[in-house]
């Protein structure tokens, strides 16, 4: 654990924190893009109930900063997103934090413990969080002793549940409002208030023969107050399809269209503010509860709490203990099994959760993020995305779909009035003010939605230099866009470079085609001061287009390989080489 105190060495804090008597309080902070940092959070907060401490566990910006200076005792779980960068819920957090006008010395009071954690790309966290932990339970309990007389609760007992939930009478009056409707924003919406955006229409942009399904989709929100420029992304909260569903609330023996309200157990915990009061089963099992997610050790930890059969129970708790973790990511992570999946593993089990831990068991359902594939200055009112279906294939029979894209790709807004809760929040991406700046842009398969959202916002503006490099497999099965392009072409508001992989024997991809032209690239870097946006796939295709870019350094320019490292590394942290790539 880290202190802040100045010259005050351990053994002197463990002796000052004796000499008076101090709450036991902990906070936990995290920033999670995925839930990797979230889980461990709260399994920390779990941890520091077992040792009697008042815990709190919420995300950083969610957290009223200022509070800080009064806090004694504050854990910082934190993982990375992208290539590196910090989650979109610790970004105002961070920026606060590196302030200059903060007064030196005003966290002065604070001991503080800081776990740092891959992205949900790496296989086994644990590995690190488990000896971190016992570390960390030992420093505090230096400093935080037990008070006389407790003892630290058994990890073969079972903690009570977050909330407790209570049924309403089945004659009980209903609300005049459906719940099922998302509320009408009152301000500019957000995650707390969603805005139910009509969608327009939902067409595929690949051939039907091609082996992806990819849509280009449109949403109205005329009226919702939304704003957004090129680079910004659209928010969206997905929902459960209705089969999932019902084979959930048939395994726990739950009745759909019973309704609830739900109570915290400890005072000054917060309800979940995206469940109505009161709710049904259905409304939480659709809306809320990520039924479809890969499950963490923490939920076959809690699973083996209420298992009524023994062998069923000796595998939860393998899959919870520290060594069955690589047996675990044999079952869960490598196959891409679903939550429901594992429950119907687990029947004797399944039947048996208490309602009121459902909340405690199965994380919410996550937002998902699009890049805005359109402008408002050529379509107004609309939002635009351009979104990859995701299925494939693992060595489970039935093939993985992802939640948000399959639900998205299902809606038929030809059926009638469809709608999807979102809002729009600031991208990574920031185009340049300047009119005579141009603009080179790596757009690989859907990574070109951005760039569309530019382009059309730069055509509107009048704005030429603009070059972009699209690549995709196959010029006929998905050329996204592939006629507005060539409008822009033909009209000179647009200068277009393809990569087309698999239309000759050898593949071709866009660094290629980077390296090709590599004196059109090199003259409008040195001379125009043009600007790099990429985006797209974060496996091989930054490095490849980063190598690409060095060596036209290189061989334009005449840098030497370190020399071009580092002028690239300068451009990006000039923001004139900006990158947005996701897993």
């Amino acid at each position: 654990m880290t202190t802040c105190r100045g010259v005050v060495t351990f053994a002197e804090a463990v002796s000052w924190r004796r000499g008076m008597m101090v709450e036991r309080k902990l906070l936990v902070l995290f920033g999670s893009q995925t839930g990797t940092a979230e889980d461990t959070a709260e399994r920390i907060g779990r941890e520091a109930k077992r040792r009697h401490f008042q815990c709190r566990v919420e995300a950083l910006d969610g957290y009223e900063v200022a509070n800080l200076i009064n806090e004694l005792l504050v854990v910082f779980v934190c993982a990375t997103t992208g290539q590196g960068d910090p989650p979109d819920n610790m970004k105002m957090f961070w920026r606060f934090l590196f302030r200059k006008n903060l007064p030196l010395g005003s966290l002065c009071q604070l001991d503080y413990a800081v776990l740092g954690l891959g992205d949900s790309s790496y296989p086994k966290p644990d590995a690190v969080v488990d000896p971190w932990l016992l570390a960390l339970w030992d420093k505090i309990l230096t400093l935080y002793p037990l008070p006389p007389g407790l003892e630290i609760i058994s990890p073969d007992a079972r903690l009570p549940p977050k909330y407790t939930l209570h049924y309403l009478a089945e004659d009980a009056p209903h609300p005049d409002s459906d719940l099922l409707q998302p509320a009408a924003p009152r301000a500019v919406p957000s995650e707390l208030h969603p805005f139910a955006a009509r969608v327009l229409s939902n067409q595929r942009v690949t051939a039907e023969s091609h082996f992806q399904d990819v849509r280009l989709i449109e949403f109205d929100v005329t009226g919702s107050g939304i704003t957004f420029s090129a680079g910004d992304v659209v928010m969206i909260q997905p929902q459960n399809c209705p089969e999932d569903v019902q084979q959930f609330c048939q395994l726990l023996r739950l009745d759909p269209d019973r309704r609830f309200v739900l109570k915290p157990t400890e005072p000054g915990t917060s309800l979940p503010a995206l469940l109505p009061q009161p709710c049904t089963i259905r409304h939480l099992v659709t809306h809320y509860l990520d039924i479809s997610c890969v499950p963490r050790r923490s939920f076959f930890e809690l699973l083996s709490f209420f298992s009524t059969n023994e062998l069923e129970r000796e595998k939860l708790q393998e899959f919870s203990s520290a060594q069955g973790q690589e047996e675990l990511y044999s079952y869960c992570n490598r196959p891409r099994r679903t939550t429901l999946e594992a429950l119907w593993d687990f029947p004797h089990t399944t039947c048996a959760i208490p309602p009121e831990y459902l909340l405690d068991l199965i994380p919410r359902i996550r937002p998902r993020a699009f890049s805005i594939a359109s402008s408002t200055l050529a379509h107004p009112d609309r939002i635009q995305i351009l979104m990859a279906v995701v299925r494939y294939k693992t060595q489970l029979s039935k093939p993985r779909r992802g939640l948000c894209s399959n639900w998205l790709a299902s809606l038929n807004p030809e059926q009638g009035d469809v709608r999807v809760p979102l809002w729009v929040k600031k991208g990574g991406m920031k185009f340049p003010v300047d009119p005579e700046t141009p603009v080179i842009m790596i757009g690989p398969g859907t990574g070109v939605a951005p760039f569309r959202a530019a382009i059309q916002e730069r055509v509107a503006q009048g704005r030429g230099g603009n070059y972009l490099f699209f690549g995709c497999r196959q010029k006929s099965k998905d050329f996204y866009c592939q006629a507005e392009w060539e409008e822009l072409v033909t009209k000179g508001f647009l200068t277009l470079f393809t990569a087309f992989s698999r239309d000759q024997e050898e593949k071709i991809y866009v660094q290629h085609r980077i390296r090709e032209n590599r004196r059109l690239v090199w003259e409008l870097l040195s001379s125009r001061r043009a600007h790099v946006y990429l985006a797209g796939n974060s496996k091989q295709m930054p490095a490849a287009v980063a190598e690409a870019l060095q060596s036209v350094l290189q061989l334009e320019g005449g840098l030497s390989p370190s020399e071009a490292e580092e002028h690239l590394a300068a451009l990006e942290r000039s923001q004139r080489f900006q990158s947005e790539t996701w897993s």
